[in-house]
Parts: C-alpha cells; sequence; structure tokens
C-alpha cells in the first residue's frame, strides 16, 4: 500500500475517533438506565454502540458525492447522531436536504453562510422567527470540506446555542467530509482506469489500423473475397475494441477479439507467424478489464516478428486454476532486459517494446489487488512469457458493470 493511501486511511481512522466522542456525548445526553438496555453494555456504551450503527448507515450514499438525492438519504442519520431538532446539508448555491423541523429557515440560513462556506471555519448565529412556538431559534454551521476545498455545510439547528453542540457539529461534518474525500477518490480512480482504456485505444491507431488498412487494400485487386473477410475482421475488432458500454469483459469476449486480431497479423506476415491456442471451456465466462489481454498479444506479437527474417511462434493458454484461471502468453522472440521491464511496469519509461504492459499490470492491480499484477519472464534472445492470474468471482466485477470500488 502506497504511502498516500496509508497516510489517507490513517486520517479516516483519526476522523472517525471524534464521531466516537460525539457518540459517547449523546450517550451521556441520552441514556437509559442500565437495565433497559438488556445486559448490552453500560448507557454510554449502548450509546457508542448506535453511534457507530448510525454512522454506518450514513456512509453509503455519502460515498457517492453531495447531491440531492445523497444529502437526502443521509440527512436523517446524521440528524440522529447529533440528536437535534433539524439539520440540512448545502452545497453553495442551496439547501440540498432538510430533516426535522423548522423547514422556513432555509432561505436565512442560505443567507448566512456565505462568510463559512468562503472562509471554512465553523460559525454559530441565532435565527429570526416569528413563529413563537418554533423550536428552532439558533444554527452551528460547520463546512465540508474536501482537500481544502470547501463543498457545502452541514448546519444544525437547536433551541438554544451550546458549545457542545458546535464541537459535535464539527466533529460529524468533518466525518461527513471523509466520506466526500474517498468519493473523490473513487471518481479520481473511475476518471484513471477510463483514461488508461483510452490510452490502450489509442496505441491501437498508430501499431495496427495502419497496417490492417494497407494489407486489406493489397488484397482488393488479387483476392476481393479475401480483402472482404479481412476488412469484416477488421470491422468486428475495431467495434469491440472502441466499445463503449462497461469496463469489464469475459475471457471469451477478450479471446474472440483476439483471434480477429491475429487473423489481420496473419495477412500481413503469413507463415512467418505461427500461434497455438489451447483454451479449457470452463474459464470462458471468467470476467476480466476490458482490453486486457490484447495488448499482451499485440506486445508478444511485436517481440516475436522484431528483429527477425525467420519463423515466430506465439502461444495462448487459459487454464482452469481451481479458484483462478491462469493465463499464459509466450512468444519466443528477442526478449528484454530485466532491469528495462522492471523500468517499464515502474513507469519509468515507455520503449516502444513495452506496448501496454505496465497499461494492464496497473489495471490488474487495481481491480484484483497488488498480488495479482502480471507475472513476466525475460531475457536478452529468450523471448518473453507473460502469466495474469484472473480469479473466477471477484465482488463488483462484472462483464458489464463498471470499475469496483475498493
Amino acid at each position: 500500500m502506497s504511502g498516500e493511501v496509508s497516510g489517507f486511511l490513517a486520517g479516516v481512522f483519526v476522523a472517525v475517533l471524534p464521531l466516537l466522542a460525539a457518540g459517547f456525548w449523546l450517550g451521556r445526553r441520552t441514556a437509559r438506565p442500565r437495565n433497559s438496555l438488556g445486559g448490552l453494555g453500560t448507557p454510554v456504551e449502548h450509546a457508542t454502540f448506535q453511534t457507530l450503527h448510525t454512522a454506518t448507515l450514513a456512509a453509503p450514499p455519502l460515498r457517492a458525492g453531495l447531491t440531492e438525492e445523497t444529502a437526502r438519504r443521509s440527512a436523517k442519520r446524521l440528524r440522529t447522531l447529533l440528536g437535534t431538532d433539524a439539520l440540512c446539508l448545502t452545497d453553495h448555491e442551496s439547501v440540498l436536504a432538510w430533516e426535522g423541523v423548522g423547514e422556513h429557515h432555509r432561505a436565512e440560513i442560505m443567507e448566512r453562510l456565505g462568510g463559512p462556506l468562503e472562509t471554512g471555519r465553523g460559525e454559530a448565529f441565532r435565527l429570526t422567527c416569528d413563529i413563537i412556538d418554533c423550536p428552532v431559534r439558533w444554527a452551528v454551521v460547520a463546512p465540508l470540506t474536501v482537500d481544502d476545498r470547501v463543498h457545502g455545510a452541514l448546519v444544525a439547528c437547536a433551541p438554544r446555542e451550546s458549545a457542545v453542540l458546535v464541537r459535535a457539529a464539527g466533529e460529524v461534518a468533518r466525518w461527513v467530509s471523509v466520506q466526500l474525500e474517498l468519493a473523490d477518490l473513487d471518481q479520481s480512480r473511475t476518471r484513471l482506469i477510463e483514461a488508461e482504456i483510452k490510452a490502450l485505444r489509442a496505441q491501437i491507431s498508430p501499431h495496427f489500423i495502419f497496417n490492417s488498412l494497407a494489407v486489406i487494400a493489397s488484397f482488393v485487386r488479387t483476392d476481393p473475397e479475401r480483402a472482404r473477410e479481412l476488412l469484416l475482421e477488421f470491422a468486428d475488432f475495431t467495434r469491440y475494441s472502441f466499445r463503449r458500454h462497461g469496463d469489464f469483459t469475459t475471457l471469451a469476449d477478450e479471446l474472440h477479439a483476439i483471434d480477429h486480431y491475429l487473423a489481420l497479423v496473419r495477412a500481413r506476415f503469413g507463415d512467418r507467424l505461427s500461434v497455438t491456442l489451447q483454451i479449457a471451456p470452463e474459464v470462458l465466462p471468467v470476467t476480466l478489464p476490458f482490453l486486457c489481454l490484447q495488448p499482451l498479444v499485440e506486445n508478444a506479437v511485436k517481440h516475436g516478428l522484431e528483429g527477425r527474417t525467420d519463423k515466430s511462434h506465439i502461444s495462448i493458454t487459459a487454464q482452469d486454476a481451481g479458484a483462478e484461471a491462469l493465463v499464459v502468453i509466450e512468444d519466443d522472440g528477442v526478449g528484454m532486459e530485466p532491469e528495462v521491464l522492471r523500468r517499464i511496469l515502474a513507469g519509468e519509461s515507455s520503449p516502444s517494446g513495452g506496448i501496454g504492459l505496465s497499461n494492464v499490470d496497473e489495471r490488474l492491480r487495481q481491480v484484483y489487488g497488488d498480488d495479482r499484477g502480471l507475472v513476466i519472464e525475460t531475457a536478452v534472445g529468450a523471448g518473453m512469457k507473460i502469466t495474469a492470474r484472473l480469479p473466477k468471482y471477484q465482488p463488483g466485477v462484472h462483464p458489464d458493470g463498471g470499475i469496483p470500488r475498493a
């Protein structure tokens, strides 16, 4: 785990501790006698458990960011955490959700939020109200910040001013801010993986499309039927590579796209390239990141034929290995210095010989964990063997699904 992620998770833990402190405070205010708890511990312990449970229920909506829908779904839980008469969540423009009494104070609260939203500092102020029996007389504003940027505010409303409520509201707002920061990380992660897929698609263009069209053109007059077949192969391959639905696919679909790719490569190199496929039928439904294997096969083609005039051989195997599908792509080409490979996978170097390797390795680690990166065996003149271990079942990973959350 990287230092940045470790530091962030430590921050999450630190943010939860004050929330528990708020729970202890609420426990002391609201605790019932010990015998009413059914033997679940002291009143303060019971209140702490309730605080954790309520926070757990409030967290999932916030992990999708701060919107009207997520604010509405979390506001009730957050009001329960603070035990206030009313609570609202806002962005810079409006109240996103109001929970509790005194909703007629919406406009007044938004008018008073200018300072806290600009400075990022909390504030408490008296509310004006002509309704005699309205229990909402004070508002405590706690800004919601992510990376030093104020996204909105949590506003707790109560009958009277309370220094304890000011502190508790601030800690709950800090916890909410952590959830929003996690949402921001999820979105950044999704954008990163989408950018990596776009990068792979961009690589296909200069390395493959021009040569494929040139080969097809060469058959147009001499063998029109062959040109037509290759054009269909090219259309099917590009349709798959540039599809817009889902970030995952099945091993069967990925191998089918590879078959189209190899048909075009064979048309170009003829009998200089031979390919052996050995695929276990039971692993065909396994789900994997989209455009994960094709770049590895393209890499094998390049390494197998680069600087050679004789024949080259590539083997592709997919075996059932219990809870995993073991995919191995091997070529007998020029190979690579292990130190050069290390720099490529670390993102320190990207020569033409490293087509897609670092991209695929990084995506596998992001989806399945650091122990699921590519295993690559190579040496100069010894070819290259690439092994990918794909779990048969992974929570959140589906053929037509999006990026799974960590």
